[in-house]
């Protein structure tokens, strides 16, 4: 289970993650027991969401995630940095029991970082002193078997760069426990260096040329008693060794390693090693977690993103929410693609607080012409009050964000009508293969048992904290902010509506509702209530729940289903499809976006700005659970 506080593991209280780009956070051996995998993979894993709430004030964003039972793989990184973050792939290996079980074996994340190949490699392997021959054939069976998309590098070894770490399990040979911890307590760790199985395999396995790593000035990091800083004093008393490592490879390396940990390589790209260490103030485990800090050099780095976004300074007025973005030639456009509004220390890709699709009428001809394509979000998706956001352009056929805004401030005032609304929470959930979680909160609670806490539904606000007045993205204008964890705060209900689908004589009515404004399907969204169809063809087409899980949601259903309410703004019923609800909702369409045919619904029910709210009844807590879609 994870430790309250990880501040010293992530190196928060030196100032050296205010100056870091990226961090990839390595775990085994977490909980995969049964029940504990099906909470999981029901809600968002206590670990991701222990990091994403730490993380997240100082501008981290959970970049791409992967797990493998026990093996878990997290990469982070400023947010001015993802429209740069491209190609980004997931894989994983299973060596346990010849292939079969996941207990041992290596997850990876591979992506194109400002145009350079990266790869980081999580590994496992088997345990016990007399395994150093099955640990470097399921290390060759790992770098065998996972291949990429893609012709820039399909094989891990083919990266630019490559990261690998995590529980090795190589020992100490030939030396006497009593000898061993002899050095230890003597601080002569050099006359031990000699006997580890990884130094000696760098030198004679071909599996290992050319990966690199720093020296071992820190203590063996394994065996210790749990909750304490004492190796091993069960019957069996295992020999303490560096079973947790951390290396790195550059591809065809044209020197042999510098002075200070640095290499060149490839292209002009060098890695120098600037911290490598143990942390023995973490008690939760026989292991005692490792961290080293890196500064990568790229020979070139690609300046332009693949979409540029224009907005103005300050959104003041509702009409002010105009959004221009152009495109690079090579780029790819999907008509699934949209724009989020995300606040700043936002989570993850999907923690926005609403969205617009990044489409238009005058799109195609816009494109030709070379010209800004514009699209407007309306006033019922807005956020009210003040606050800084920034806009980010997500790739459907990427599944990252290819371009993003500095920030800017919103100013709107709040409406006194929505201080009375009710309040409503709706859950989505995501499936293990998404390469994002579902957002949720967990930090004040952390009991084995879902809670209410950990609902999507439920809006996570940042607490207030100091803010640069740059608009700048660069690192050198983003200050450092105090690690404040988000406040939880209930979403309000939006005005909506409710009709009646008239039918034969014997059949029931049904009820439809659904939110007014923008839809908030992550940390901060504003979740409306909506009915799912398992035969709608929109449900498959929808991009962002390719990898959703049924959605299980609380709804609240008016008992009076027999009246029909219409809408005072508009005649027609139609329908929006939010990049991350569920399957089938129904709304209105985005502003800026032309109503395709099969939107049109007359038995839907339509919402928007100034309509009337459903009149006051009794209503029933109901649990759906929507039959599972497939594209």
């Amino acid at each position: 289970m994870p430790p309250n506080d990880v501040t010293s593991l992530l190196h928060l209280n030196t100032g050296a993650t205010n100056d870091a780009d990226m961090i990839a956070i390595g775990l085994q051996e977490v909980n995969s027991k049964l029940n504990k995998r099906l909470k999981d993979a029901l809600f968002t894993d206590q670990w991701s969401e222990l990091f994403m709430d730490v993380l997240s004030p100082f501008h981290f964003v959970l970049v791409s995630t992967v797990r493998m039972q026990g093996l878990f793989l997290l990469l982070f990184a400023k947010y001015y940095h993802l429209p740069f973050l491209q190609d980004i792939q997931t894989d994983c290996t299973r060596t346990g029991l010849g292939g079969c079980w996941g207990n041992k074996g290596g997850v990876s994340i591979r992506l194109s970082i400002f145009g350079h190949m990266v790869c980081f490699l999580n590994c496992h392997l088997p345990a016990h002193l007399e395994k150093a021959e099955q640990r470097k054939q399921d290390f060759a069976t790992i770098l065998h078997m996972q291949q990429f998309e893609g012709h820039a590098a399909s094989g891990i070894l083919d990266h630019d760069l490559v990261f690998w770490f995590g529980d090795l399990n190589f020992r100490i040979e030939s030396l006497d426990i009593r000898f061993v911890k002899y050095a230890i307590d003597s601080n002569i760790l050099s006359q031990l260096w000699e006997k580890d199985q990884l130094n000696i395999a760098k030198n004679t396995w071909p599996v290992l040329s050319g990966f690199q790593e720093g020296p071992l000035n820190f203590p063996p990091t394994f065996k210790f008693d749990v909750g304490t800083n004492n190796y091993d004093s069960s019957v069996k008393k295992r020999k303490p060794a560096w079973t947790d490592r951390i290396l790195w490879k550059i591809k065809s390396p044209s020197a042999g390693p510098g002075v200070a940990g640095c290499q060149p390589g490839r292209r002009g790209l060098s890695v120098s090693q600037l911290c490598y260490c143990s942390h023995m103030e973490y008690t939760v485990s026989d292991h005692k977690p490792v961290a080293a800090v890196f500064a990568v050099q790229f020979a070139s780095k690609a300046d332009n993103p693949p979409v540029e976004i224009y907005v103005a300074d300050e959104w003041s007025r509702p009409e002010q929410a105009v959004v221009r973005y152009k495109t690079a030639a090579d780029f790819h456009r999907s008509s699934w693609d949209w724009i989020g509004l995300y606040q700043v220390g936002f989570r993850h890709p999907k923690d926005y607080v609403s969205y617009v699709w990044a489409r238009s009428d005058d799109e195609d001809c816009c494109m030709e012409k070379q010209m800004c394509v514009q699209v407007v979000f309306s006033e019922e998706a807005l956020p009210k009050g003040r606050g800084e956001y920034i806009l980010g352009y997500y790739s459907n056929n990427s599944s990252s964000i290819a371009g993003m805004t500095e920030p800017f401030q919103i100013s709107l005032s709040r409406s006194e009508e929505g201080s009375e609304e009710e309040d409503d929470s709706t859950l989505v959930l995501l499936a293990s293969k998404s390469r994002s979680p579902s957002p949720g909160k967990m930090k004040q609670h952390r009991s084995r048992s879902p809670t209410l806490a950990k609902f999507q539904g439920l809006i996570l606000r940042p607490s207030s904290r100091e803010r640069g007045t740059s608009r700048s993205p660069s690192p050198q204008s983003r200050r450092g902010l105090a690690g404040h964890i988000p406040a939880i705060h209930l979403p309000k209900q939006e005005p909506g509506c409710c009709g009646a689908k008239a039918k034969e004589a014997g059949q029931a009515a049904e009820c439809q509702e659904s939110t007014l404004g923008s839809f908030y399907p992550t940390a901060r969204e504003q979740c409306g209530l909506w009915h799912v169809s398992a035969d709608n063809f929109l449900a498959r087409a929808d991009p962002r729940n390719l990898g959703l899980l049924p959605a299980l949601r609380l709804e609240t259903i008016d008992q009076a289903t027999g009246h029909r309410r219409e809408s005072v703004d508009q005649g027609y019923p139609c329908r929006k499809m939010s990049p991350t609800s569920p399957p089938g909702t129904h709304a209105a369409p985005p502003q800026g976006r032309r109503t395709r045919p099969w939107e049109l619904d007359s038995h839907s029910c339509a919402t928007g700005h100034g309509r009337s709210s459903p009149q006051p009844s009794s209503r029933v807590l109901a649990v759906c659970f929507p039959l599972p879609l497939s594209c």
